[in-house]
């Protein structure tokens, strides 16, 4: 059971699509909630399938869940604070590398968890007019509002939650999220490197979004540092990636009961390498279109992208230039369209499902590097996805202080 609407300014929590239905969880504090201690249980379980038919990269299966019981406390009207775990399992799997997941993690031989991977959970927020300042677990992965081609909706299933500082400020005209992830804490004389991840997340308004047409500009970026001064790694000890995107976007609210919105927006986005050589380019950027349509509790999606040299740190591989599937391959100029339908419906407060199909149309690009000594067709393919998504999120109250 999610926190009351406590300001209907507030237009990141929508009212439909699975982003906001099954993904997002709400961060506003109930002042009517003070003194009370609960225990809340939030689960997603899922099996997404990826049939990619691409040299971009490999197809693979989802089948699992992850869980997180917790206790929350608000001691005052404006602070809130949790303490549980963060549980993934996938079905057929008995042991999980003990690292930090960002995405699929890779197999660590020996350093393992069984049964699970598990990760703690503790968040402690604060909200002070209209800002709210969470240390420890962060509102993340969805809750960002980045745009697909900077984040992948499935890492909503498969990464850790995000850890370290956040800013959250919304009013009728702005909305801003501000982030450090930490990702990799190193001790002196360390042997591996430390990595964290800066986040700016914000919509400026133009009008309110209940207007007929609302008009709204994104301004997004994303920075990876890694290195650290006291590890014992002499040779590419620092690297720093950057992605961003902006934009201007419109939503047409034509409020009928079925046919509910139309959403159409334009990004220009850039990516730059400031220091290594991790990735094969040092600088990139595309032009990414986007359009949906929500229709009774249905949203259809298309989209366009054409990239140069881009690279995402956290997108999926289809809106970038380099192969994850065959090393040293990147690809010139390689542009993709998108297709997708989703489903998605409250059942009931705290429990919603979704259902989704995604297909990407890679178009004729040359792709250069790897076993190749001269750039070869890489002909036009066409890859899905599919999956299905249930969100379990009630709270029960143990005592009001």
């Amino acid at each position: 059971m999610q926190a009351e609407d406590v300001d209907t300014n507030i237009a990141s929590i929508d009212s439909s699509g699975i982003n906001n239905l099954v993904y997002k969880s709400d961060y506003r504090i109930n002042p009517e909630r003070k003194g009370e201690l609960l225990f809340e249980l939030d689960n997603i379980s899922f099996f997404k399938d990826n049939e990619y038919s691409t040299s971009v990269m490999k197809g693979y299966s989802l089948p699992g869940l992850w869980l997180q019981p917790k206790l929350v406390f608000f001691p005052l009207q404006n602070i809130k604070l949790e303490l549980g775990a963060h549980l993934l399992r996938y079905w057929g799997a008995d042991k999980y590398p003990n690292m930090a997941y960002q995405d699929i993690a890779t197999w660590k031989g020996e350093k393992n968890q069984k049964g699970v991977h598990a990760y703690l959970l503790f968040r402690a927020q604060v909200a002070i007019s209209r800002v709210n300042i969470v240390l420890g677990t962060l509102y993340g992965k969805a809750n960002h509002n980045l745009i697909e081609p900077l984040y992948s909706p499935e890492l909503n299933l498969t990464s850790d939650p995000e850890t370290g500082l956040q800013l959250l400020y919304n009013s009728r005209l702005l909305d801003f999220d501000m982030w450090v992830n930490w990702e990799s804490f190193i001790y002196r004389e360390d042997v591996h490197q430390e990595a964290f991840t800066v986040g700016l997340s914000t919509r400026v308004k133009f009008n309110t979004p209940e207007s007929r047409f609302h008009f709204y500009m994104p301004i997004q970026g994303l920075a990876q540092h890694r290195g650290g001064e006291i590890d014992t790694i002499m040779t590419n000890s620092v690297q720093t990636l950057m992605n961003g995107a902006a934009g201007i976007g419109v939503v047409w609210n034509i409020n009928h009961p079925i046919f509910k919105n139309v959403n159409l927006e334009l990004d220009g986005l850039g990516y730059y390498q400031q220091a290594g050589s991790l990735w094969p380019f040092d600088s990139g950027s595309a032009l990414y279109a986007r359009a949906s349509a929500d229709i009774h509790d249905f949203r259809i999606k298309m989209s366009y992208i054409k990239s140069h040299n881009f690279i995402s740190m956290f997108g999926l591989p289809f809106y970038g230039s380099v192969s994850t599937k065959e090393e040293d391959v990147t690809y010139n100029n390689p542009q993709m369209l998108y297709w997708g339908a989703e489903y998605s419906h409250s059942l009931g407060k705290g429990f919603s499902i979704g259902i989704d199909l995604d297909i990407y149309r890679r178009l004729f690009c040359y792709k250069s590097g790897g076993e190749y000594s001269s750039p070869t067709d890489d002909a036009p393919s066409t890859s899905f996805s599919a999956g299905i998504y249930l969100r379990i999120n009630p709270s029960f109250l143990i005592k009001k202080f």
